[in-house]
């Protein structure tokens, strides 16, 4: 199950960043083309921010690997 999201999350993410870019960058299109292209730039972020936060659910991150101490406790 894990690499089907991971997998929905890279394509959600592809999706975001090339109609986002299309909505951005491109010349001679519509006021309908721009909407379309943006509600898709829009819908790839929102289901990539939602298919992320369920792969990392319950995920901690690693602070040995990161080479962080925590400060000795006082008292």
């Amino acid at each position: 199950m894990q690499k089907l999201i991971a997998i929905l999350t890279v394509v959600s993410w592809s999706g975001f960043w090339s109609f986002g870019y299309i909505a951005l960058t491109a010349t001679n299109l519509t006021d309908q083309q721009i909407l379309t292209a943006t509600s898709l730039a829009g819908l790839g972020f929102l289901t990539g921010i939602g298919a992320y936060l369920a792969l990392s659910k319950g995920q901690t991150i690693n602070n040995t690997a990161l080479n962080f101490r925590h400060a000795p406790q006082e008292g």
